[in-house]
């Protein structure tokens, strides 16, 4: 008989409940300004970078609180069944989303957990609108939502997530990405400016 999970409780699911010590999250007062356009965290990034001529282009924008509302268009090489969008497309333009909620707390954190649920097919041609917000935040833990709708902030839901985040130091990146794309990054004078202001995140 097996032990490893007695209480019969998805562990997946678990780990992205907040614990009890879990407090409300903070804006940073350096946050952008409600509606202020977030702009690409990395011009290469598949997500939101304009130099990938297949990516997604997603923009973000600064909401209320910590969260905020982002869209992208489902574009033909984004497919997966015949006219509809790749799942695993869908779960990165989620992923980038809820990714961007760190401009708000101004910290650098990477991808712990996420969790995609599929609600509905979306087509080629598809503008998906999304919302996210940071839940809770427990010490380097950041606990996060977010979904995504057809044709408008109140049109059908499409996809929603609930993620896990993980506070780093830009140490991760420089240890473990390819040397080259680090050295271009770091003589880039805008990607420099981008992480000092969140090393200055107390």
């Amino acid at each position: 008989m097996s032990t490893a999970n007695p209480r019969g409780t998805n562990p997946a699911s678990s780990a992205l409940t907040p614990p009890p010590s879990a407090i409300p999250p903070v804006r940073h007062p350096d946050a952008p300004a409600p509606g202020e356009l977030l702009g690409a965290h990395y011009e290469d990034c598949f997500g939101c970078g304009g130099g990938q001529p297949h990516g997604l282009h997603l923009q973000a924008r600064a909401g209320e609180g910590v969260s905020i509302t982002a869209e992208f268009t489902v574009k033909p090489a984004h497919q997966g069944a015949p006219g509809l969008a790749h799942g695993g497309v869908l779960t990165s333009a989620l992923d980038e989303t809820l990714g961007s909620l760190n401009w708000l707390l101004r910290t650098i954190a990477v991808t712990g957990r996420l969790e995609t649920d599929f609600v509905r097919p979306v087509p080629v041609d598809t503008t998906l609108f999304l919302q996210a917000e940071v839940a809770a935040v427990a010490g380097r833990k950041i606990y996060s939502t977010a979904v995504g709708r057809i044709g408008g902030p109140d049109g059908p839901v499409a996809v929603r997530a609930q993620a896990l985040f993980i506070e780093v130091k830009v140490d991760h990146f420089i240890d473990n990405g390819r040397p080259e794309e680090i050295r271009a990054a770091m003589a880039d004078p805008d990607q420099i400016r981008r992480v000092r202001a969140f090393e200055v995140n107390p």
